[in-house]
């Protein structure tokens, strides 16, 4: 049966700003990425290295691999919440108009 291990990444230098605890880290060592080992949910970061939680089972990353991490969609997700607003589009032209797109993000940052 396979446990749970914690594995420490070291990085030569400075990780991504938006790397955070609850991220999910993964390597390859295929140089087209087609092959993707997922490591592990990402329990401590500092500002050159991770630690991750590994199954024992799952091989390990070398000094070579490309590491990656992927954010939850639970806490990283944005939109609008509460309100709405309402757009009118008029076509004051006599001749025939196609609308292609939309698209809108508004929100208030403090009160």
């Amino acid at each position: 049966m396979a446990s749970i291990q914690s594995i420490t990444l070291t990085f030569p230098n400075p990780l991504n700003v938006s790397v955070q605890v609850g991220d999910t880290a993964y390597y390859t060592n295929d140089e087209n990425g087609e092959v993707i080992v997922e490591i592990g949910i990402i329990t401590a970061v500092t500002m050159y290295s991770i630690t991750a939680n590994i199954l024992s089972t799952t091989p390990r990353p070398d000094n070579n691999s490309f590491i990656l991490f992927s954010k939850t969609n639970k806490a990283n997700i944005s939109g609008l919440r509460g309100y709405y607003a309402e757009a009118q589009f008029r076509n004051d032209s006599i001749k025939r108009i196609e609308l292609y797109s939309i698209g809108s993000e508004i929100f208030e940052s403090s009160k």
